[in-house]
């Protein structure tokens, strides 16, 4: 029996030649997953003491191969393809055949990249770890493949760009589709982003690593990353809320709170999520502390789209919960579907999110972050966003996703598997992160391997801490094998008809601002904050006195 929803109408099947690039994307996506799962439970067991890497293998070798596979490469991919997927369902039916071309390019930029980074990393040249900046140097060509990765993602972005303009001169005086116009958000988002990180690999690492010039200005390279390092949260996070506004409504049988406040929060997270990189920075010498300050503003805004998603989201359970009749100040909680796991897994990321934008405010906060600068405190609150809230809420969809795209039904057995993955990954990733958090506020730094720091006393109240997160870690590997296993099974799921689920808007809502799709205007003023907060403290970087820095090869 499928738990899948019966629609008043049969759902068209889904565009064949589209499904194969929604799906190139996805089932990369998950190898990569994969990979970094081995990677980060052999990291794990390794500094709770648990094991020792044979020769050859480093503890930093794994941490950096994690890091790349899970937080750039399964995120990156798996959104290009569901924004890919959204886009075909919403504009026609079917991509236009240059955009769906710019995809394949892309997917093989992006692929051929990381197959070359990944080499790179297990030959131990390229042990930089994820946020790979100066001094520590890799091999050139781990430069590059980062660079093809990138251009990709532009190939890819550009796609949708043309899509969508093709869309607006064909409907002119139409209001877009909401999943497509959060796409486009999450695509500028990304290609504005990706300029800085861009610049930095480009401009600096690559001729650094070649020998072409013998210093690095370390300053500078940290801030052209973390200018991209902080919205890429962002880029991770919003796919995430287009499942919450857009899909879930429709599973559970309701609609959309508000079509106008989704795209209002979507135009905030554009304009404030890009210049706001120095709160990574807070104890960086070399930015003054004017701009350390104007940064950690603009971070502080970004709560204000958040918090406006928690209100649509709940505000659209108790509106569905109502219209099913439910009663009393909570009532509307049990006629949600909880056995249903195209519900329940982002659901739980949702829950898992109160705790993590918690956390990311003491990030934010420049007193509180003394306390908290590089421990594992950083690293549990890294795991509890990404890890978590987003991870979930992608398994969510790929439960629907693979289903509507292939012509297969997502079974009862299937249904129930991925309820179990999603309480063993969110019971895993709540012991490893409650504990990084833990033991982050006494101390315990981040990005080390097992030592007792020479038999120090301290050390030794944090190893009971890092033996429970390598626990933590195995039980989240459990969940990554099952929904390995998942995937595959839904791909031999039996065949028929599954519903690509957009929800439609509640009638009383109020109607959209056409404000809200001049496009020049929302780019125009995310070009100027960012202007405002980099331009003169990247000035003074470049033209300062730093003597720069020549490669250091650590490992």
């Amino acid at each position: 029996m499928s738990t899948t929803q019966t629609a008043a109408s049969p759902a068209p099947i889904y565009s064949p030649k589209d499904a194969k690039l929604v799906l190139a994307h996805i089932l990369f996506a998950f190898a990569a997953l994969l990979l970094g799962g081995i990677a980060g439970v052999l990291q794990g067991l390794v500094r709770g003491g648990m094991i020792k890497l044979p020769a050859g293998i480093g503890y930093y070798q794994l941490l950096t191969a994690h890091g790349v596979l899970m937080a750039l490469i399964f995120t990156t991919f798996f959104i290009i393809g569901f924004l890919y997927s959204g886009m075909s369902k919403t504009l026609g039916g079917e991509l236009l055949a240059l955009p769906r071309r710019l995809g394949w390019l892309g997917f093989v930029l992006m692929a051929s990249g990381t197959v070359i980074g990944t080499i790179f990393i297990l030959l131990n040249k390229a042990t930089v770890l994820y946020t790979f900046y100066a001094p520590l140097k890799a091999s050139p060509y781990f430069y590059i493949a980062l660079t093809l990765i990138v251009i990709g993602s532009w190939m890819s972005g550009l796609g949708m760009f043309m899509n969508y303009r093709y869309w607006k001169k064909t409907h002119k005086g139409q209001m877009s589709p909401l999943f497509s116009f959060m796409a486009v958000i999450v695509m500028l988002l990304w290609q504005v982003a990706t300029i800085g990180v861009a610049a930095e690999v480009l401009l600096q690492l690559i001729p650094w690593s070649f020998g072409w010039v013998e210093t690095v200005n370390v300053l500078l390279s940290r801030t052209l990353f973390w200018y991209f390092g902080h919205p890429l949260v962002y880029f991770w996070l919003l796919p995430a809320y287009i499942c919450w506004y857009v899909i879930i409504p429709k599973i559970i049988g309701g609609k959309m709170f508000s079509d106008a406040l989704a795209r209002l929060s979507f135009i905030l997270f554009l304009l404030f999520s890009i210049p706001v990189g120095f709160h990574h920075q807070l104890t960086e010498p070399g930015i003054s502390s004017f701009w350390k300050y104007l940064q950690v503003v603009l971070t502080f805004m970004v709560i204000v789209p958040s918090l406006m998603t928690a209100f649509s989201m709940f505000a659209m359970f108790e509106t569905t919960g109502r219209a099913k009749g439910a009663k009393g100040l909570f009532g509307w909680v049990k006629v949600l579907p909880w056995k249903d796991v195209r519900f329940f897994a982002p659901f739980m990321g949702m829950v898992m999110f109160i705790p993590a934008g918690a956390g990311g405010i003491i990030n934010a906060s420049n007193q509180m972050n003394q306390v908290v600068h590089n421990t594992l405190w950083v690293t549990g609150h890294f795991h509890l966003t990404v890890a978590t809230s987003v991870a979930l809420t992608f398994f969510g969809i790929t439960y629907w996703l693979i289903p509507a795209i292939t012509g297969r039904q997502l079974t009862q057995r299937l249904n129930k598997l991925g309820i179990w993955q999603t309480v063993i990954w969110s019971a895993g990733m709540l012991v490893m992160s409650g504990v990084m958090h833990a033991v982050g506020l006494l101390g315990s730094p981040r990005r080390t391997s097992y030592t007792t720091y020479d038999d120090h006393p301290v050390t030794f109240l944090w190893m009971p801490y890092h033996v429970s997160m390598a626990v933590g870690g195995m039980i989240v590997f459990v969940a990554v094998l099952l929904m390995v296993y998942n995937i595959i099974a839904l791909l031999r799921a039996p065949k028929g008809e599954t519903e690509y689920p957009i929800a439609e808007v509640r009638d009383a809502s109020e109607p959209t601002p056409k404000l809200f799709e001049r496009w020049g205007l929302w780019i125009g003023v995310t070009v100027v904050l960012i202007l405002v907060a980099y331009t003169i403290p990247v000035s003074q970087m470049i033209g300062g006195d730093s003597p720069g820095s020549i490669p250091f090869v650590t490992w």
